[in-house]
């Protein structure tokens, strides 16, 4: 970490005593664990185009959240652009990911629980009032303008067929919630032995609720009695096969 952002740092959270990248997250930033003399923050930071426009939005997200209690997320300290890169900084949350708690335990009870709590609070989630965010109208609509953008840069796995199926044959619509827009085990923590905070939450907006279940359903494909324990929190809605192919094979492009 370079004297420059250091500077920026400690203009937000005062003087850096110690700083420890975190392997755990980093997929698309280096995440860093920063203690200063006022407590423990979270770093993340970006250097390729298309994920500095997502921390970016990440920062505006947390950012609207935080003025509201009712979704639980880190709190945002700043958001600051130095050496051709974007860092975020955010509050330390205790708790480790779904991924990482299911791997810590090879009791079956304990990762049915586990997971019946992330559907659980999915379900609390999709069944609130839109809080902290605009409407900005039809979510699938912007998101396969966005798929064709990314596949026109060379910035997806996904192919221009598969956009092109995707257009062709659009799901029913359905009433819009607020959504995590990247709704996997890596993406929530868990603490005291259930799920209960949302992190990398540049995706969250108002948008099609099937979005984030196929994603946590493609954590649990061929694991049944994962699938069957989610189910057993999340009741509202539950996805039939070819809406679940549809959303997977949307999140190719991002």
């Amino acid at each position: 970490m370079n004297t420059e952002i250091i500077k920026n740092i400690e203009k937000l959270i005062g003087t850096v005593k110690e700083w420890n990248k975190l392997d755990e997250q980093g997929w698309t930033s280096e995440v860093y664990k920063v203690t200063t003399n006022t407590g423990q923050y979270l770093l993340k930071s970006s250097v390729d185009s298309r994920y500095r426009e997502w921390l970016k939005t990440e920062a505006g997200v947390l950012e609207q959240l935080n003025r509201h209690d009712e979704i639980p997320v880190p709190t945002y300290i700043g958001f600051f652009e130095v050496n051709n890169a974007s860092h975020l900084l955010m509050s330390f949350e205790p708790g480790v990911t779904l991924t990482t708690a299911l791997k810590l335990t090879n009791d079956e009870q304990q990762r049915k629980a586990l997971v019946k709590s992330f559907g659980e609070f999915l379900h609390q989630f999709h069944e609130q009032n839109p809080v902290g965010m605009e409407f900005q109208g039809n979510w699938l609509e912007g998101r396969l303008h966005k798929a064709q953008q990314y596949v026109e840069n060379g910035q997806s796995d996904g192919t221009l067929a598969l956009l092109q199926k995707l257009k062709a044959n659009l799901p029913s619509p359905v009433q819009q919630t607020m959504i995590h827009g990247d709704c996997t085990t890596d993406n929530v923590l868990v603490v005291n032995g259930k799920v209960a905070q949302f992190i990398d939450v540049s995706g969250m907006a108002i948008g099609d609720p099937r979005y984030d279940e196929a994603l946590v359903i493609r954590s649990f494909k061929g694991k049944t009695n994962l699938e069957t324990a989610f189910y057993l929190g999340y009741k509202r809605y539950r996805l039939a096969d070819e809406e679940f192919r549809y959303f997977d094979d949307l999140y190719e492009f991002f």
